[in-house]
């Protein structure tokens, strides 16, 4: 059995260690709450901007047809682009082991089903070291966003997969995050987002007659592009918001778990104290009658 200093510096330590899983669950708990309102502050700008995205591409104005309309082809495709959205920091359970997880067994699935060429695009520091060392082709990466998303930092990277799709070099790009469910859950996914499908921008209710100033293909490219723009976006802040609801989910059972810990090790301290001070009393009586006999 362990002394009975060991043992209280082994207390003092985790004792240490709660105090600082603790501050950490409730600045989780605080930023939370401000990645949940961002998160939630976006959604509207992306619903609007995929039901004008989703009259557009039904509109019959005019013949031009983008080539993030194009519609993907029967057969399996050769090309892909994979955007991977992942944390910058650790200590948030399993969110990005199980995300990375689903992006390689689905890139191995690819490869399995034909694919000669998987591009990849990191946000997110985890997602990158990750790629690295898997020796994925990693054309872009950003990293060290903060705890809010700015839309200016994304453009770069994922301008070089945009633009590569729009130059025929990938058949498909898919986005793969982590979606926000609740406090408790959060869901790793990995979603096509280009060509744009009818499924995923919904159909109008009705048929909608435009007038484009200057003319259709500017107005059309740019929307477009703003609205695949929208949609990673909006991964990323959903991406966020789970990275702090499982960050402080995992404190709060770092924290629950080190005070079993210190419990445990305060039983054991009891018990060694007690065994040596029966030890003590023992060869006190012991002394005491043998001085006696």
């Amino acid at each position: 059995m362990a002394g009975s200093q060991e043992i209280r510096t082994k207390i003092k330590s985790v004792q240490n260690t709660r105090k600082i899983t603790k501050a950490m669950e409730m600045v989780a708990a605080s930023k939370m709450r401000k990645a949940q309102e961002r998160m939630r502050a976006a959604r509207p700008y992306s619903e609007k901007i995929r039901r004008l995205a989703a009259n557009l591409s039904q509109a019959n104005v005019t013949e031009y047809r983008h080539a993030f309309l194009g519609r993907a082809k029967a057969v399996v495709v050769k090309r892909v682009g994979l955007i991977v959205v992942t944390t910058d920091k650790g200590l948030c359970g399993g969110l990005n082991t199980n995300l990375l997880r689903q992006a390689m067994n689905t890139m191995r699935q690819w490869e399995g089903d034909g694919a000669t060429d998987i591009r990849v695009t990191c946000i997110g520091n985890k997602g990158l070291g990750f790629m690295q060392r898997l020796g994925a082709n990693v054309i872009s990466h950003v990293t060290h966003l903060g705890d809010t998303p700015h839309l200016e930092k994304l453009i770069g990277p994922m301008k070089v997969m945009i633009d590569a799709f729009q130059a025929g070099e990938l058949d498909a790009v898919y986005l793969a995050y982590t979606r926000f469910v609740n406090t408790m859950k959060q869901e790793p996914v990995i979603e096509p987002l280009l060509p744009l499908s009818g499924e995923r921008m919904g159909t109008p209710e009705r048929g909608w007659d435009y007038l484009y100033e200057p003319d259709a293909q500017t107005v059309i490219d740019e929307l477009l592009v703003r609205y695949v723009e929208a949609l990673i976006y909006q991964g990323v802040a959903e991406n966020m918001a789970s990275e702090q609801s499982a960050r402080m989910v995992a404190m709060k059972a770092a924290t629950d778990n080190a005070g079993s810990v210190i419990k445990e090790l305060q039983l054991v301290y009891n018990k060694a104290r007690q065994a040596a001070i029966t030890k003590e009393i023992s060869e006190i009586v012991g002394g005491a009658a043998a001085i006696a006999g």
